[in-house]
């Protein structure tokens, strides 16, 4: 059985508003579970969802009001101390001596752990940043600085790795770089959390998935299921008719959606694909296909939230 990694169950947490007495609440009875075995779990939802606000919480960054908080089979905060040796996090953007080198960076970091200096070797090549170890961070792109920290966050050999939006302002080449590294850790047992808003990245890259908004879960589970749960509740279905006009006028009448897509009906409102087929019959249309329409995780995360981007702080 694959051990749990991240378990946190009925988690709130507020801030004081700008008004006198005003609250505004980042996490309202949040659930989160993740498998462990080296696997990757999107944590994914729009700005101010509470993504970060939730990883903070896991590494004693903030305190939250309710809720309890599992990392790596102990107790957060109370048994915190005895967790993190196991786990590596890159909270926000990561910062370092813009006048050190890279490898200077890491040397000092792992100076300040007590760890082996040969790590600092051995992480630099994980990340592909070998050859440019020994330049300064200043001269560094925005995605070799996220590369750094993802390296910082690998020197303890982690079995649990928090990243909190780790290809954001990144060019498709950085993406590119770090979703492959994402990968690659996972296939050697690190488990990693990986925040995002970022849909088609998640999709591309996790196992698993848990949808959020307004600090509270909406989905949860593997990508395809997720996806798959998305098309039910949608009901989208692409239909073929001799004459899609028609078809589309008798479909709007029995109080269906549709639209036409090329040459298909995209169909959505209806529960039962039988539903379209009976409507259509009993009018004199007989269809050539009837199929259900994948959705992407972009339309998933709409469908089964209902909304978008609130521009608030995670």
């Amino acid at each position: 059985m694959t051990a749990t990694a991240v378990e946190v169950r009925a988690l709130t947490k507020s801030y004081r508003g700008r008004f006198r007495g005003a609250q505004r609440k980042a996490l309202d009875g949040l659930d989160l579970n993740v498998d462990g075995g080296g696997r990757v779990h999107g944590f994914l939802g729009p700005n101010g969802s509470g993504k970060t606000t939730t990883l903070r919480a896991l590494i004693g960054l903030v305190r939250a009001d309710s809720g309890d908080v599992r990392m790596l089979g102990r107790s957060v905060p109370h048994e915190l101390p005895d967790a993190v040796a196991e786990v590596g996090a890159l909270i926000e953007a990561p910062q370092f001596f813009r006048n050190f080198s890279g490898r200077r960076n890491l040397r000092y970091l792992s100076d300040v752990a007590g760890l082996s200096t040969a790590r600092v070797d051995e992480v630099l090549e994980i990340v592909d940043l070998a050859d440019r170890a020994d330049d300064l961070v200043k001269g560094y792109s925005l995605g070799m600085r996220q590369r750094l920290g993802v390296a910082a966050a690998l020197l303890k050999r982690p079995t649990l790795l928090l990243l909190d939006e780790p290809s954001n302002g990144l060019d498709p080449a950085g993406i590119r770089d770090v979703r492959s590294l994402l990968r690659r850790l996972a296939g050697e047992g690190t488990t990693v959390l990986l925040s995002s808003h970022l849909l088609a990245e998640v999709e591309q890259v996790c196992d698993e998935v848990t949808i959020v908004a307004h600090g509270r879960t909406i989905a949860s589970g593997p990508v395809r299921d997720v996806l798959s749960q998305a098309s039910s509740s949608g009901g989208r279905l692409r239909v073929r008719v001799p004459d899609l006009e028609a078809g589309r006028r008798t479909l709007t009448t029995a109080g269906l959606t549709a639209t036409a897509e090329g040459q298909e009906l995209l169909v959505t409102g209806a529960d039962d694909p039988a539903t379209v087929t009976r409507v259509l019959a009993e009018a004199g249309i007989y269809l050539s296909e009837l199929t259900s329409d994948r959705v992407g995780l972009e339309e998933a995360f709409l469908l089964l939230t209902d909304d978008g981007p609130t521009g608030e702080p995670a």
